[in-house]
Order: C-alpha cells, then structure tokens, then sequence
C-alpha cells in the first residue's frame, strides 16, 4: 500500500512549529536564510532537508533542534509542542 501525507508516520514534533516560529518572525525568515544561519552554527542541512522536516518526513537531531531554537530566537520547550513553553 503506497503511503499518503495522511497514513505517512510523523518523523518529529517540531517541524511544523519551526516553520510558523520561521513565517512569524518580522521580517519572514525564507528556509534559504534559515539554512545559512544553521551553517553559521556549523549544522550542515540544505533546503530540500528543511523542507522535509517542516513536513515532518525527517527526524531532527538534538543538536539540529538546540541550533533551530537559537536561529528562530525560541525555545527548544517552544519548539516540542510543551505545554505553558513560551515562544
């Protein structure tokens, strides 16, 4: 049986909120700038990864996730989905 978006497991929690945290911010970080400042950090993703973790079809590391919290200037709480974590 072929997988849909909808029957496709979730690979991780924080991709969707790391593309609202990404779209919310003033102005707008694109997933191009996004990646670059993830290589400042020294993670080495491109956009068609990122891409795949917003859509949640790639896990995200500890690591990766620590660097999308400081990049976005969020929480790692935020990130997850936590209860009460403020963004």
């Amino acid at each position: 049986m072929k997988q849909t978006s909808k029957t496709r497991p979730r690979r991780n929690l924080s991709g969707a909120r790391i593309r609202i945290v990404r779209l919310a911010s003033q102005p707008p970080v694109t997933q191009v700038l996004l990646v670059r400042r993830m290589r400042a950090r020294g993670i080495y993703i491109d956009q068609t990864t990122l891409s795949r973790i917003e859509k949640q079809e790639r896990g995200v590391t500890d690591l990766e996730l620590r660097a999308f919290a400081r990049c976005l200037k969020t929480t790692i709480a935020w990130l997850c989905g936590e209860r009460g974590a403020k963004r």
